[in-house]
């Protein structure tokens, strides 16, 4: 083993990196394996000013990553819609990062998960990248707001967390009404009616899933009704206003008496409806994602026939339409319609700052027909014109 231009820092044949150094009287050790010189040496810099800030006024306790993203996780289950999704990437990432100090998180340490997560897992660099971001919210959180008893924040200064562009992300793709008609067809009654709630919405998944009959507010003098979901079932944690169109309007009235609580509740049929000794139906029960295998058969089954019913070879982003992708083809239609862009965004439940917390009935009849501007006649030509040109 022999040692680097940087004293206490050592390197054996493989290129494996070990520390062994004493400073104001204490022994720095550790084997941090085969990371950068670089990274080495920003491991050791930690330990040293973590002795020197002991010896001047009180010592920064150790913290392991797993025990701040278990404070992560506690602090924010109430304020993160998609929490769960944090704690999914926490625990993909425990496994690399759970034992280690926070002074030992950093882009060396994080790159084994990330090779092993793009080459053995096979997942896409955006699920790497929303790992990332999650780390780089809990050390941020650790460096700046997060305090010991003794005053001091758990991790001295958080590093950067390089997130790398990913050229290849997927694009959006909204829907031509041609084939809209040919996946809604495909579709079953219950996915069909929650799928074309939601592209005449803008809702997200979440959403149209969780969409409750208590949120239902009548608007007397405008003969409709609109939905208020509240905060903790919405992305941004907002209240979401939701202005149903005619068609959007049509789906809620076909749902209506279905379920006393959701408006959209799944309950499997009989297969012999006569027979008295058959087992009672099970009752209602939330949907929990519009992502299921249905909506997977069916754009399966709308991507082989539509050549034959539309003349041309489906597009890749057809044949792999996202649940997502309606809320695009939503806000590309109302784009299409003229809509204002500051209406555009409170129709799709955009944050912006000057987005009302309450509507008055002007304003309400003003978002109304901006959703009733939505025609078939529109949008469909420019977006097949782009995509071909593509």
């Amino acid at each position: 083993m022999g040692r680097t231009k940087t004293s206490g820092i050592w390197t054996d044949a493989t290129g494996n990196k070990t520390i062994d150094k004493r400073f104001a009287g204490e022994r720095i050790y550790a084997r941090l394996g085969p990371i950068s010189h670089e990274g080495a040496e920003r491991w050791l810099a930690s330990q040293i000013q973590r002795i020197r800030l002991a010896k001047e006024g009180g010592t920064r306790p150790r913290v392991t990553f797993r025990e701040a993203a278990a404070k992560y996780l506690r602090d924010f289950q109430e304020k993160i819609a998609t929490i769960d999704v944090a704690a999914w990437h926490i625990e993909a990432l425990d496994p690399w990062i759970g034992d280690r100090s926070l002074e030992e998180v950093h882009d060396e340490t994080l790159r084994p998960f990330k090779e092993h997560r793009l080459n053995v897992d096979n997942v896409s660099l955006t699920t790497v990248n929303r790992a990332f971001e999650i780390v780089r919210r809990i050390l941020n959180l650790a460096a700046r707001v997060w305090r010991h008893p003794n005053g001091m924040t758990w991790l001295q200064t958080a590093p950067l967390i390089t997130i790398e562009r990913n050229r290849g992300a997927r694009k959006a793709y909204p829907l031509s009404w041609e084939e809209q008609d040919l996946l809604f067809a495909e579709l079953p009654e219950l996915n069909r009616a929650m799928a074309t709630f939601k592209v005449n919405t803008g809702t997200r998944d979440q959403e149209v899933c969780s969409l409750r009959w208590s949120w239902e507010l009548k608007v007397e003098a405008l003969d409709a009704s609109v939905f208020v979901i509240p905060g903790e079932f919405v992305k941004n944690r907002e209240d979401r206003l939701v202005v149903l169109n005619n068609e959007a309007r049509n789906v809620v009235e076909q749902m209506r008496g279905r379920h006393s609580t959701y408006v959209f509740a799944y309950q499997r049929p009989r297969t012999r409806s006569q027979d008295v000794y058959a087992k009672p139906q099970k009752a209602p029960r939330e949907i929990e994602t519009m992502n299921n295998t249905a909506w997977q058969n069916a754009r399966k089954r709308a991507a082989q026939t539509y050549r034959k019913k539309l003349g041309r070879d489906a597009q890749w982003g057809f044949a792999h339409v996202r649940i997502h992708d309606l809320k695009h083809t939503f806000g590309r239609r109302l784009r299409a319609a003229a809509v204002p862009e500051e209406t555009r965004a409170v129709l799709l439940g955009h944050k912006t700052r000057s987005m009302p917390t309450h509507y008055s009935v002007a304003e309400l009849a003003e978002l109304l027909a901006a959703v009733n501007r939505i025609d078939r006649s529109l949008a469909t030509p420019a977006i097949t014109l782009l995509r071909a040109a593509a």
